[in-house]
């Protein structure tokens, strides 16, 4: 879901637009919307970055008193409304991590939906299949993990995924593209240590 809503309940793009607009004049039910609308998917992302649940409820209401003061500061352009969102929480995720705290996820991630088109990316992630994404993805940099949380987790395009780590989208696609590498080679190691201990 490019927009980063709730499933079942995304407004369509002008719908967005125009519930965006009506918060930023300081209509509260429209901030209350979108608070509704993004809060799910906010925590999810800052309990993955962070960890732990304390701390990501705590970024995630940090993050929503971040819109508040700063909602009218957002203008549409490349990116959308869930993209300047996210940018807010990966920036207080940041300043968490600049606090002496690491990205190491809790829970396994699951797996991309398919999205029909066989891409190498899509490849790549199949080939590690059903392996847990825990173990595999502590060998990542940080920057590699934050881009395979956001395109596959979250769904974000490249450009969205760029906007939100503010990097530039070639940087996302280069980071994207070490990480499957790299979990395609550790994949390949274990693959031949679990036959070496068969044998």
């Amino acid at each position: 879901m490019a927009e980063g809503e709730r499933a079942g309940t995304a407004p369509a793009p002008e719908d967005m637009r125009r519930l965006v607009e009506r918060a930023q004049s300081g209509e509260r039910a429209a901030l209350e919307e979108l608070y509704l609308l993004h809060f799910d998917r906010i925590y999810s992302y800052l309990h993955l970055s962070v960890a732990n649940r304390h701390d990501a409820e705590d970024l995630t209401t940090q993050t929503f008193l971040r819109m508040l003061e700063s909602i009218r500061s957002f203008r549409w352009g490349t990116a959308p409304f869930a993209a300047w969102l996210f940018r807010i929480a990966h920036n207080l995720a940041m300043d968490h991590f600049r606090a002496g705290r690491r990205w190491q996820p809790e829970d396994e991630v699951p797996e991309p939906e398919d999205g029909g088109a066989e891409s190498a990316e899509t490849q790549a992630l199949e080939s590690i299949g059903r392996a847990s994404m825990l173990e595999l993805i502590e060998i990542l940099s940080l920057d590699q993990q934050q881009v395979l949380t956001l395109k596959f987790l979250f769904g974000f395009s490249n450009g969205e995924a760029a906007a939100i780590l503010g990097k530039t989208e070639g940087a996302v696609k280069s980071l994207q593209h070490r990480a499957l590498a790299a979990l395609q080679k550790q994949l390949g190691e274990r693959g031949e240590a679990d036959v070496a201990a068969s044998r």
